[in-house]
């Protein structure tokens, strides 16, 4: 299996042109738990142009019925992407010092439950700015949310 490299401007510059709208390829998933996970796959996707097509444990969408978890799970994308070892993005958890654009930063409560899974789209004066769905925003502040936890996720490439 060959490695290429993740494409971090292609995943930003997918954020940006859909952070306020909907990509009618995907489904939205807005009113029935929320679209964030799915925002962050489509964004990682569009930098990674490669899919994992293992049912139920790999990382794809075909349309709203036929899926993986980790495509629109919080904790299931943050599974695919550190543990993946077969075709498509890998990734690992890393200090926020340690992201870069086109990676995914997820929120969680004290108790360890992750629920929110914005996108880095850049830095300014020492801040992660973010691009998400759900609560729709682009180049918006990490530290403007409210969070008890965060891990940051950096993709380091993806197999073909």
């Amino acid at each position: 299996m060959e490695n290429i490299e993740y494409n971090r401007a292609a995943a930003v510059a997918y954020a940006k042109k859909w952070a306020f709208k909907r990509n009618p390829q995907y489904y939205d998933f807005s009113k029935i738990g929320g679209d964030c996970t799915n925002f962050a796959s489509q964004c990682i996707f569009a930098g990674a142009g490669v899919m994992n097509y293992t049912p139920t444990f790999g990382w794809f969408y075909k349309s709203v019925n036929d899926r993986t978890p980790s495509w629109t799970g919080v904790e299931f994308l943050y599974n695919f992407l550190v543990g993946n070892d077969g075709a498509g993005p890998f990734a690992r958890e890393v200090p926020l010092s340690q992201i870069e654009i086109g990676d995914i930063v997820q929120l969680g409560r004290a108790t360890g439950d992750f629920y929110h899974s914005p996108v880095v789209v850049g830095f300014s004066r020492g801040q992660i700015l973010v691009a998400a769905h759900s609560y729709d925003a682009f180049n918006k502040p990490l530290s403007s949310y409210n969070y008890e936890q965060v891990r940051g996720i950096h993709i380091f490439g993806v197999r073909k």
